[in-house]
């Protein structure tokens, strides 16, 4: 299931980065997250309820931020476990400076298991960019 997409934020691409990667702004950003802590650098815990259509849960996971090339990419890679099932994939995202404004690009194939994968691959597309979409205007809030 590709899911890719793109978000514009009307800042330049360094404060872009920044915002991006500094952890109390991502906890406060992902939908769901209810707690996101530090186990090491670029390393974290994290607790987030979750729901797609009657299927909620909440989900135990980890986050690791690789593949830094500031300020133009990085990898978020995740995984999480529930009692709905498992989800785990790696979300590339590339930042590109346009006049002033930046177009953040991303894209994942997750892996998507246990009883939220009975949903449905549309349906989870759908959700998963709706959740996407809600992250970018929250960060745009701190930029």
């Amino acid at each position: 299931m590709k899911i890719e997409g793109s978000y514009t934020f009307n800042a330049p691409r360094e404060r872009v980065w920044q915002v991006l990667l500094d952890p109390k702004i991502m906890a406060q950003c992902m939908p769901g997250c209810e707690s996101m802590n530090e186990v090491a650098p670029d390393r974290y815990e994290t607790v987030m309820k979750v729901g797609v259509a009657s299927v909620k849960g909440t989900y135990k996971g980890k986050v690791a931020i690789k593949d830094k090339h500031a300020p133009l990419h990085y990898v978020l890679s995740a995984e999480g476990s529930g009692g709905p099932g498992f989800m785990q994939g790696d979300v590339a995202i590339d930042l590109e400076e346009n006049n002033g404004q930046t177009i953040l690009k991303y894209s994942t194939d997750p892996k998507i298991g246990g009883l939220i994968a009975s949903v449905g691959q549309r349906m989870l597309n759908g959700v998963a960019k709706m959740m996407a979409e809600q992250f970018f205007k929250k960060v745009e809030s701190f930029i």
